[in-house]
């Protein structure tokens, strides 16, 4: 009878009827508790049903009665391997193994034991030892190409998951982990054939099509990596990192709210995915709900409080909003978790890179260039390919240093190590050589917004000759305003390029048969110096983000003027590694995109003191500036100084330098940035503003003029330290601009002694504004769009842009 039941219930398990199949083998262990059979094979039902704890119980029932068969033994130790006990697990095999040595199954067992606890060595030696036995073993394979691959036995690992798929062909396991395998190594197109190969094998198989997903998004095919992990998501939408990786392509094809959308699917599927939760502190941070940011920032930071890259996020999300105190926290943080041991990992090197960049910025954001400064230059140590570093380093030494030649060398630096690989490649241009045509101009811009760069780019917009010339504007803003309207009304074109790579904004570019390309950003936060690297126009230009230089061999002009660069001054345009063109009057144009009333009365009529200003970037506040200011208090008793300087850690350590300096500290009021109209309100508490060196005010001294605010300015020898000359020179002001330290010193405590011509001069400042060259954007177009005609007739006249003489618009 037993023997019928034992045949019938062997049957219903082999059909997957475990139901009938369990009931057959209660039956026969009631009639017979010592059947050690049927205690083993319920034991097998168990663990199939996924009751490990009761198989357990009844295969250690079989083995009481029969302690030495191999069955009941690999048995147990497939449980206890299945229910994490992965020890029991080892040690049950190897008792095994030293029975039964050409045991398979045990061998595998053991194998997979050490594998998943991390044991990849140890590992590797099974799966090769089970391999000495049966060679073509392919699932040993597959699993040994793994170890080897953890060990980072790349060339071993690729030769295991081959002959994997020689032994079983199409093995789609293998075919997705050798594509996974070679994705890492950088072979996209053949990691791709394979994970394609494995989904054709197996296509219900969720995992191979988010393999194939993530492979196709590693090689920036977007819209292919969004379907493949879209019929992922429908296969098994119970995966979080598939809507994870989903949310990865969706948010590259710019797609933000949809890819929002799969990042909060997977952080519900998985509260604990740190990356799910960082990418949607990114996404959310884009859109602006910077208060969702930072509660998804910080929830990444609970589930891995090691993960640097959330820490760099949070600390981006803390100085957007101003919190420089935390921002700084969170980057010291990150740089505290990257160990020096670590460090020797490229990834490390260059994650510890963007950290110390990070720093730098918020640093030089609250005065303490020269920390800021010795930031960038460990971050460039770090990773030398850092270029965003390397460009916040060579914009950061124009504040510290008042030698051109010094700052041109690290320019040149810069593009050596990262423009050599486009140069090499001549570029091929199919711009009509028609000296007279139309001109195509293209501009170049992250901050076609409310941005200070729009004080000046309105003005040039507003007066373009549309006729003569056609106007295309490259946008990467990432969030467009009012400001932005206007500004895309007076173009021909206008192209939203922020989600291009600078490959693809390229081509476009060349499509567009641009004739002269304007950098406004250079060496700036989200220039594109390799953009222009790629030379998509045949004439290139920088101009406006600062009166300097890129360094850079494929940009053949800069903009200046007569006061920035006199022809005939010490210091000359070998300072520059572009041609100097001079504009007739100003290297500026600028609009206040206000109409902020002047203060009836100066302060001083209202306090009986002089109260002296300067609302420039704390960046530009040097020991030199802050020792001149020192001087000026000390001659003007009963003055007061105005600065901007962001509350906490920052404020306190300008006071200290101040203090420092000789300045009593009782006698400085120290205001936050602010928005532009309650920024520009701030100078009717000023009477006269002292401009900062060696980097003068640029935006913010034309600001201060617009308000009836007067600005003594001390002239250094690089351009950005001669924009108060050229601002006042265009004014009829440049009394103002002192070329000696004890001039600066006079000028100011002289006008801070007068308080009636004050009055008088304030008074007059806006009117001579409007009537200057630096508020007439018709004035200035012309003189631009003349510059621009000189650098195409002189490409028009030459095949290739070579050294060239200085050209005068």
């Amino acid at each position: 009878m037993n023997e019928i039941r034992h045949a019938q219930a062997k049957a219903h398990h082999l059909a997957g009827e475990f139901d009938a199949a369990r009931r057959l083998y209660d039956e026969i262990l009631a009639d017979d508790p010592a059947d050690h059979d049927a205690s083993f094979r319920l034991g097998i039902l168990e663990w199939q049903m996924g009751n490990g704890e009761s198989a357990l119980v009844r295969l250690r029932t079989a083995l009481a009665r029969q302690p030495s068969q191999p069955r009941y033994r690999l048995g147990e130790a497939q449980v206890l391997a299945s229910l994490g006990r992965l020890d029991a697990a080892e040690q049950a095999c190897r008792r095994l193994l030293a029975d039964a040595p050409d045991t398979i199954d045990a061998w595998l067992t053991l194998a997979a034991a050490l594998e998943t606890a991390g044991r990849w060595n140890e590992a590797a030696h099974a799966y090769e030892s089970l391999l000495r036995h049966e060679p073509a073993h392919a699932d040993a394979l597959n699993n040994l190409g793994n170890c080897r691959r953890q060990l980072g036995h790349w060339d071993a690992a690729r030769a295991a998951y081959r002959s994997a798929l020689a032994a079983r062909p199409g093995f789609a396991s293998a075919l997705t982990n050798l594509g996974a395998l070679l994705q890492t190594r950088g072979l996209l197109d053949d990691a791709i054939g394979l994970l394609r190969e494995a989904v054709a094998a197996e296509p219900a198989a969720a995992a191979h099509q988010a393999n194939l997903g993530v492979a196709l998004a590693a090689a920036s095919r977007f819209e292919e990596a969004a379907d493949v992990l879209a019929h992922a998501r429908r296969l098994d939408g119970a995966s979080a990192d598939i809507a994870y990786n989903f949310g990865i392509a969706l948010h590259a094809l710019g797609r933000p709210r949809e890819a929002l959308a799969q990042y909060r699917a997977a952080v519900a599927l998985a509260p604990a995915h740190a990356d799910a939760f960082n990418n949607l502190g990114i996404v959310l941070k884009e859109l602006g709900e910077f208060s969702d940011a930072a509660a998804a920032f910080e929830a990444a930071l609970r589930s891995r409080p090691d993960f640097v890259a959330a820490r760099n996020n949070a600390g981006s999300l803390a100085r957007t909003l101003g919190r420089m105190d935390d921002a700084e926290a969170h980057y010291r943080a990150a740089l505290a978790l990257q160990t020096t041991e670590a460090g020797t990992a490229a990834g490390v090197s260059a994650e510890r890179s963007a950290t110390y960049n990070n720093l730098g910025n918020v640093l030089k954001d609250t005065g303490a260039l020269d920390e800021a400064v010795d930031c960038y230059r460990l971050a460039v140590e770090c990773d030398p390919d850092n270029l965003v570093a390397h460009s916040n380093l060579a914009y950061a030494l124009m504040f510290q240093l008042d030698d051109g030649h010094a700052i041109l060398a690290e320019c040149r630096r810069l593009a050596q190590r990262h423009e050599a690989p486009f140069l090499a490649v001549a570029p091929e241009h199919r711009n009509a050589r028609q000296p007279g045509k139309r001109l195509r101009i293209g501009y170049v811009s992250a901050d076609f917004r409310d941005h200070c760069q729009s004080l000046f780019t309105v003005p040039l917009f507003e007066h373009h000759d549309h006729d003569a010339f056609e106007i295309v504007c490259y946008s990467s803003v990432e969030r467009a305003d009012a400001v932005t309207n206007r500004l895309s009304s007076h173009a021909d074109r206008w192209r939203e390029v922020r989600e291009f790579s600078d490959e693809r904004l390229a081509e476009l570019i060349r499509e567009d048969e641009i004739d002269v390309l304007v950098d406004l950003t250079m060496h700036m936060a989200d220039g594109r110096p390799l953009l222009f690297a790629r030379r998509p126009a045949p004439v290139q230009v920088a101009w406006l983000a600062y009166p300097g230089t890129t360094g850079s061999r494929a940009i053949g002009y800069r903009l200046t003027d007569p006061w920035l660069d006199p022809v005939d001054g010490m210091q000359g345009d070998d300072r520059y590694s572009e041609c100097s063109i001079r504009l007739p009057e100003t290297f500026w144009c600028y609009h206040p995109l206000s109409d902020e009333p002047l203060a009836p009365t100066p302060p001083a009529a209202r306090t009986g003191g002089v109260t002296f200003g300067c609302l420039n970037n704390p960046c530009k506040l040097t020991d030199r500036t802050i020792g001149l200011w020192a001087r000026v208090l000390q001659a003007v008793p009963g003055s007061r100084l105005v600065v901007m300087a962001p509350p906490g850690q920052a404020r306190a350590r300008l006071l200290g330098r101040l203090a420092i300096q000789g300045i009593d500290t009782a006698r400085v009021r120290c205001v936050p940035f602010r928005p532009r109209a309650d920024y520009l309100r701030t100078y009717h508490e000023i009477d006269l503003a002292l401009d900062t060196f060696p980097y003068n005010g640029h935006t913010t001294s034309l600001d201060a003029l617009w308000m009836g605010v007067p600005v003594v300015t001390r002239v250094g020898t690089t351009p950005a330290g001669r924009a108060g000359l050229s601002q006042l020179s265009n004014l009829g002001l440049e009394i103002l601009a002192t070329h000696t330290d004890d001039d600066y010193v006079r000028m100011a405590s002289a006008l801070a002694a007068d308080v009636e011509a004050l009055t008088a001069l304030r008074a007059e400042l806006r009117p001579r504004m409007q009537r200057s060259p630096l508020m007439d954007g018709a004035r200035f177009a012309r003189h631009l769009e003349n510059a621009y005609r000189a650098m195409w007739e002189r490409w028009c006249g030459h095949e290739a842009l070579g050294p060239a003489p200085a050209l005068h618009a």
